[in-house]
């Protein structure tokens, strides 16, 4: 198994902690896809996955609905998709991703997070040199499928690893192989579960249980923040964390 696989073990339990903030990240996704491209699944192709990924964290159907028709009304401002780089305690590099209708509050909360907790807000392209931005597509493991025979029919749209883990199937590609690697798994009615973006830290730093404990509190005071939708970091994870993920 590869470092994406790795990867995901590591973080598997960690993502979304609690099911209110993953409606409301998935909410705001669910608007920004309609906002580009319309209300219609049908047509618009991003929106079509996050209603996927919105069924596998079981984000009730009138929850997607209303959504939809929020993003639709006149009232609903615009969200806009913000990165912020920075540094934790002991040198942990940090980006957050964020969907926000107010950026001048969402920047400044950001900063206050990194600051309170001893780090620093850098600027943009500080750290992200230091992460792979990649796809990720979880879908379902029908019968007779093949993972290696599925992954050479990957090759052409760059696909990067794919495996198995536990009854889905996890495929793994460069951030703009997302609309190829869609494409092909609707065109083969392959059942696609769920498809993210994540981004990899080509190397992990070691801290230990103390430094953890400091470098968690602000990842964690990120992650209470409305705005913030995602978290990432290059901090190696502690063995108990990966034993409970097996």
């Amino acid at each position: 198994m590869g470092r994406a696989f790795e990867y995901r073990k590591a973080r598997k339990l960690k993502r979304w902690g609690n099911m209110a903030r993953t409606f409301t990240k998935l909410g705001k996704e669910i608007a920004i896809a309609v906002k580009a491209g319309g209300p219609d699944p049908g047509g618009n192709t991003r929106l079509r996955v996050l209603i996927q990924n919105a069924k596998a964290a079981n984000m009730p159907k009138e929850n997607i609905e209303r959504a939809i028709k929020r993003a639709t009304s006149k009232e609903m401002g615009d969200y806009k998709e913000m990165v912020y780089e920075g540094y934790a305690p002991y040198g942990i590099a940090v980006i957050v991703e964020t969907a926000t209708d107010n950026t001048t509050r969402t920047v400044a909360n950001v900063r206050n997070c990194f600051n309170k907790c001893g780090g620093s807000l850098g600027t943009s392209g500080s750290v992200s040199f230091l992460f792979e931005h990649k796809c990720v597509f979880k879908i379902a493991q029908s019968e007779g499928m093949d993972v290696e025979s599925l992954e050479l029919e990957l090759i052409d749209c760059g696909v990067d690893e794919v495996f198995n883990d536990e009854s889905e199937i996890v495929i793994y590609a460069p951030f703009e192989a997302y609309g190829a690697i869609q494409k092909y798994l609707e065109d083969n009615n392959i059942e696609i579960i769920s498809g993210e973006f994540e981004r990899i830290p080509l190397d992990t730093k070691e801290v230990t249980e103390e430094q953890r404990a400091s470098v968690e509190k602000l990842i964690e005071r990120l992650e209470e923040d409305e705005d913030v939708t995602n978290v990432f970091h290059n901090m190696k994870e502690s063995e108990s964390d990966s034993d409970s993920d097996e």
